[in-house]
């Protein structure tokens, strides 16, 4: 299949809009991508608590075939002060359109967003295999304390050197479950 790395066709843009169709397209790209209305209903939480930092979608041929959200959370050190960093879940792309770079371009085109904005820190919870190429890694999360398996659980420092003497237990907003 195509890599539309570099391909025009397809046009990554800030979803602000409150259409309810659009929210209700970008709902149903969860569901397909993932088989299960989770991160459907993940998205749709972490919107009405106010935690959605950035709302990303990809579309092709006019119609939207991909979706990527940032949120808001916290690292909490061990005095117990509160860190800011950001959660990348979740990122979807319709299983069509899926295997074509689209994925990719919606988590670089936000990290590159969230260092415009001053973000300093985001964190994943995804495929080893995967993140990596994007800069995240276990290495970098080896300080903080997360629920989830220590080789999923990735980092990345979007201002160098920001994770330096940071450690504590991450934070999610409730959204999660966590």
């Amino acid at each position: 299949m195509k890599s539309v790395d570099s391909d025009d066709s397809v046009h990554i843009r800030v979803e602000d809009s409150e259409s309810l169709e659009e929210r209700s397209l970008i709902r149903t790209i969860n569901e397909a991508a993932f088989g299960s209305s989770d991160e459907a209903d993940l998205v749709d939480k972490l919107r009405a608590e106010g935690h959605a930092l950035i709302s990303l979608v990809a579309e092709f041929d006019a119609g939207i075939v991909g979706h990527i959200l940032f949120s808001r959370m916290w690292i909490r050190s061990p005095s117990g002060a509160l860190v800011s960093a950001v959660a990348l879940a979740p990122v979807a792309v319709l299983p069509d359109h899926q295997r074509r770079g689209i994925g990719g371009r919606l988590v670089r085109h936000g990290l590159e967003l969230l260092q415009g904005r001053g973000e300093k820190i985001a964190i994943v919870v995804g495929h080893p295999n995967y993140y990596p190429r994007f800069g995240f890694s276990t290495e970098k999360a080896r300080s903080l304390e997360s629920p989830f398996p220590r080789e999923a659980f990735m980092a990345i420092e979007l201002s160098t050197g920001t994770l330096q003497g940071i450690r504590g237990a991450v934070v999610y907003p409730p959204a999660f479950g966590i």
